[in-house]
């Protein structure tokens, strides 16, 4: 009996990759919106290309972060600051779109069924993760 072939496979980048400077941009704006806000709701994607950046996704907050000033920010202490570089944080494109975080998410997130209807205790919840937090294995 032949057992299956099974390939893993993994990807690990550093600064400068595209990925990388996604996951720094994402960071940046969850960082500056929670330094203000600290009961936000942050769901924070970025992707980039050649002289392009777009960040999008959901954020609930009550608080303002000029997000393409902090994102050619990021993209400066990077490095990226000449054409010739391959992109150049003072010239490149950044398109924000961002929306509030849908209510139908933020009325199961902000009190579970389970809390209200008295099956947990403050406490419980507080141990709990909420949101689409989550890790892959």
């Amino acid at each position: 009996m032949n057992s299956p072939q099974l390939f893993y496979t993994s990807e690990s980048v550093t600064e400068g990759h595209p990925d990388k400077m996604c996951d720094q941009i994402s960071d940046a704006v969850l960082d500056a919106i929670l330094r203000e806000d600290p009961d936000a709701r942050v769901a924070c994607e970025t992707a980039v290309t050649t002289g392009l950046v777009l960040v999008m996704g959901e954020i609930t907050t009550s608080t303002y972060v000029d997000i393409q000033a902090l994102v050619r920010d990021v993209i400066r202490e990077i490095g990226y600051t000449r054409g010739k570089y391959g992109f150049d944080a003072e010239t490149c494109g950044v398109i924000v779109s961002l929306k509030e975080q849908s209510g139908d998410i933020a009325l199961g997130v902000d009190d579970a069924l389970e809390h209200k209807r008295g099956e947990m205790t403050d406490a419980d919840i507080e141990a709990i993760g909420a949101g689409d937090q989550g890790m892959m294995v």
